[in-house]
Parts: C-alpha cells; sequence; structure tokens
C-alpha cells in the first residue's frame, strides 16, 4: 500500500466541527485514501453517491430521517458527493445538527462540487485536492534510488495508482481513461454535444505543452469558436486533467504578458492521448516530457507541504526565456529544466538585471529530486 501525502494531513482534521472534502480527478485514489485512512475506526457509514437509492434517501432533507439512516455511526463518507443535489445544503444540515458525526466528502469534479459546497459550507469545511500520485511518495513508498532508476517509466506512463501498481497493463489503463472516462462528468453535465472536439482538443494541447498556446489557433484548427475553446479549458483544469501557467511581467517592457502555457497532471495521459508510449530514445518530444514532469511534480510538492506559492513562466518578444518562475512571499525562484547534460545553460541577463535577487537553479537528471521532496 502506497502511503498518500495527504493521509496525515487529513488524520490531523478528524473530529475539528468541519466537514472535510476531498477533490481530484477520477482513479487518483482518493476512495483507497479514505478506507485507508479509516480502516481502524469503528462505526463508518459508507454512502456511495453513484447508487440511485443513495441519492434518493439523501434527496429527503429531515434531519429524522438522517438520525435513522446514521444510526450509531461517529464517521459518514458520502463518495461521487456531487452527485447529490444540493449537497452544500445538507452538509450543512448534518454538521449543524450531528456535531459528534464527522462528515467526509469525496468529488471528482471540482468545478460541480465546489459551487454546491462553496457558500452553504463557509467556515464549516477542510478541502483538499488529491493528484496522481507523486515522486515523492513514491520515494517513501520504495526509495530514492529506486524511483531516480524509474524516472523514464514514469515520464512515459505517469503516476496513476492503477498504472503504477500495475505496470503490465499500463496501456489498457490509460487507454480506458483517457476515451472519455477521466472527462465524463464534462461531457454529462455540460451536456457536450460534441465531445470529439474535447478529445482533439486534449490531442492538440497534447502536442504543445511547454509553449505558449493560442485559443484563437486552437479554434481555427478545430473548427471551435474562442470562447468554446476558453470554456472546455476551463472545464479540463477544474477536473484537474490540465492546469495553466501564465506568463510573469514585472520589471521589463518586452516580456509577454498575457499568455500561457498549458501543461497535464500526469505525463501517462498526455502521452496516450497522443498514442505515443515509446521509450524517451525514440522520441522527439524528451524535452517537453522532462518540463511537464517537473512543473506538476512541483506543484504536487508545494501543495502537499502547504507551500503557497505562484507559478509562472518568463519569456520575452526576443524569445529569452525560463521554464518555471515560483514566487513565494515576494521571493521569486527561476528554475531551468534541462534534459541534455551537454547542452549549455544560460540564464537570461535581462531576466537577472530585471529581479536581481531572485534565486536561479539549473534542474537536471542528477539533481531534480531536490525540489520534489
Amino acid at each position: 500500500m502506497i502511503t498518500r501525502k495527504l493521509e496525515w494531513i487529513l488524520q490531523e482534521k478528524l473530529f475539528q466541527g468541519k466537514a472535510i472534502i476531498l477533490i481530484g480527478a477520477r482513479q487518483v485514489g482518493k476512495t483507497t485514501l479514505l478506507k485507508q485512512l479509516l480502516e481502524n475506526q469503528q462505526n463508518v457509514l459508507w454512502l456511495n453517491a453513484d447508487d440511485l437509492l443513495v441519492r434518493t434517501f439523501l434527496d429527503d432533507v429531515s434531519v429524522e430521517k438522517y438520525r435513522t439512516l446514521f444510526g450509531n455511526n461517529k464517521m459518514v463518507v458520502v463518495d461521487e458527493a456531487q452527485r447529490i443535489e444540493n449537497i452544500g445544503l445538507k452538509s450543512k444540515l448534518i454538521i449543524d445538527n450531528f456535531p459528534d458525526i464527522q462528515l467526509l466528502l469525496t468529488g471528482s469534479s471540482s468545478f460541480d462540487l465546489a459551487n454546491k459546497i462553496n457558500e452553504p459550507l463557509t467556515g464549516r469545511k477542510w478541502e483538499y485536492t488529491m493528484f496522481p500520485l507523486s515522486f515523492a511518495e513514491m520515494v517513501t513508498s520504495t526509495n530514492l534510488l529506486e524511483e531516480m532508476k524509474n524516472l523514464e517509466n514514469r515520464m512515459i506512463f505517469g503516476y496513476y495508482p492503477d498504472v503504477v501498481t500495475h505496470p503490465e497493463n499500463s496501456n489498457e489503463i490509460l487507454k480506458m481513461l483517457s476515451e472519455s472516462y477521466l472527462y465524463k462528468d464534462i461531457l454529462e453535465w455540460e451536456r457536450i454535444k460534441k465531445p470529439d472536439k474535447l478529445v482533439k482538443l486534449l490531442q492538440a494541447l497534447s502536442f504543445q505543452i511547454g509553449s505558449e498556446v493560442s485559443y484563437s489557433e486552437l479554434g481555427r484548427t478545430l473548427s471551435i469558436d474562442k470562447v468554446t475553446i476558453e470554456k472546455y479549458i476551463q472545464l479540463l483544469e477544474q477536473m484537474q486533467v490540465i492546469f495553466r501557467l501564465s506568463s510573469f511581467s514585472r520589471n521589463l517592457r518586452n516580456e509577454l504578458k498575457n499568455s500561457k502555457k498549458i501543461y497535464f497532471y500526469d505525463n501517462g495521459i498526455r502521452n496516450i492521448l497522443i498514442n505515443n508510449l515509446s521509450p524517451l530514445a525514440l522520441r522527439n518530444d524528451v524535452g517537453a516530457l522532462w518540463e511537464n514532469f517537473l512543473v506538476s511534480e512541483r506543484i504536487k510538492y508545494n501543495h502537499y507541504t502547504k507551500q503557497y506559492s505562484n507559478f509562472y513562466f518568463w519569456r520575452t518578444t526576443l524569445q529569452q526565456e525560463i521554464d518555471l518562475i515560483e514566487e513565494k512571499d515576494g521571493k521569486i525562484t527561476a528554475y531551468e529544466f534541462i534534459w541534455n547534460q551537454h547542452r549549455n545553460v544560460k540564464f537570461s541577463k535581462s531576466f537577472l538585471q530585471a529581479y536581481p535577487e531572485s534565486d536561479f537553479k539549473v534542474i537536471q537528471k542528477e539533481n531534480f529530486f531536490e525540489i520534489l521532496i
């Protein structure tokens, strides 16, 4: 069993009078984490909101009915809670009327669950995001040397738990995830009429990791208007499939100010979308894979260690660039990610002059673990 970083965080929040909400993409291990967290707990009621009977029962907002349902249980878990109508108001009722019960909710769609929960549960919830497995979690599960040996495999197949624990079925598992399962909530709730356009958008984004993304250009390529492109990207981001980095701009006139890059939370999903699970030696996109891997892993690390940073990339109209800018408490750290050890690395003089108090780090295969554990 691979211990997740969130386990001890959630353990500390139990029975503090607030609901615990666990958000994340499908198949990242939310249910498994809660089962592991509560395996030694007594009197736990599990409710799966995918079950129509559960949804029907909870639709009747009645304190007496809930008291009968809960019985002597001191913990109530609602899995896939976003499927419960007005789940926020019902959760508020449970918290206010059953102070001795710990309520835990999981949701695979942050945009839906959060919209239904934020206002009713203001001041009554702890909310956490869960990602696919991280480099740090795998180091804890195995050891640093073992995980460094597996680096190429992780860059190709990613960190979804089922992929990591069943490597012999990696291709099949990734194929299943990529064929709408990972984002089926969008297809169901947003009633997207042409789901093939969503898949083609993901494929187009897969080829552009590490590059600036133009919504207008994507729209022309896919025959979709710019507004719809932006909406799809926002939904995919809220589902924790992709994430955006904005350009960093403070001092220089020629800095790009409104550009964006888009990355995937998992390399395996990115690779299966373009149907390329070839070894690194046979690929021409190793630099992009390395960048996607490090940016996503750094974001996971900061999230789980509660280091609240802002992330950007930096580029000028003269094509000067830095892969990742991390800003925390006014302190700027610039990262350059290098896969090719023979490449000569020089940080932009313009950036050095404009931001002289910044830290600069070159991240290569020999030292990448230093920013991830």
